[in-house]
């Protein structure tokens, strides 16, 4: 059964968001290095990426490595950098092939000078797709990205060009990273964790979220379609009562 077929009936989120928890859990149970459930987890990437843009989401962020990651053993890292490397000097080509524009948000500062020339490669690869965007989070943080906002913000009124009156909402949301694109309606988290980590704290004020046990090497087309038949199910207030959202406009 294709995606098409299968979910025909399903609300389909327009900007998808998922935090890909349990690579290394995945490998212990198998007894197998952390670094080859990382790798299998690239899997369920290219798995979920072809499936969402099937099922016509707009948007897919992954949280790829955040800035708290950087605690975990020196040697997991390094090999999760070169994996990072490793997939987009491999995987810019084929994402532009089918139609997925490719971009990276965080401290790209913290990644190093040669990492941060690859990525640009890799987004320029893919700049004028006009298809899904897949944004990976990398050396990111949802306290980061508000700290950034605020930073440039500062900048502005320190050189004149904005009152502090001046400074809204929208202001604050329009130098956030993916200001360009919907919020997101639909969080999902794999490894049966519940919470959402420092990842796009601001993005999500008004989220569906989604919680699987499920590890991230499982996460598969059907998995997927689970999340999607959940959020088909969810009423969307913000803010309103239920029978407003239900009230039908009279003639």
């Amino acid at each position: 059964m294709t995606v098409e077929q299968g979910w025909t009936d399903l609300r389909i989120p327009r900007h998808v968001t998922i935090i890909m928890d349990g690579n290394g859990r995945w490998a212990a149970a198998r007894h197998m290095p952390r670094i080859e459930g990382h790798r299998r987890g690239v899997e369920a990437v290219r798995s979920t990426v072809r499936s969402c843009r099937e099922a016509g989401v707009e948007a897919l962020t992954l949280f790829a490595f955040s800035s708290e990651n950087w605690r975990r053993p020196a040697g997991e890292v390094s090999s999760l950098m070169g994996l990072f490397r490793f997939v987009l000097e491999r995987e810019a080509q084929a994402l532009r092939r089918n139609g997925v524009r490719l971009r990276v948000i965080g401290d790209r500062d913290g990644l190093g000078a040669d990492m941060a020339r690859q990525i640009e490669v890799a987004e320029a690869a893919t700049a004028d797709v006009d298809g899904m965007t897949l944004t990976i989070a990398a050396n990111y943080g949802g306290r980061w990205d508000m700290m950034q906002a605020a930073r440039r913000l500062s900048a502005e009124v320190a050189a004149g060009e904005r009152h502090p009156e001046s400074i809204t909402e929208e202001a604050i949301r329009s130098r956030m990273a993916l200001a360009d694109l919907p919020e997101p309606d639909l969080f999902i988290r794999t490894g049966g964790e519940q919470r959402i980590s420092n990842f796009l704290i601001w993005q999500l004020a008004y989220t569906e979220l989604y919680f699987t046990p499920a590890l991230w090497p499982d996460f598969d087309e059907s998995a997927l379609e689970e999340a999607f038949k959940s959020f088909s199910k969810r009423q969307r207030r913000f803010g309103r009562t239920g029978g407003q959202v239900n009230k039908v406009p009279s003639d």
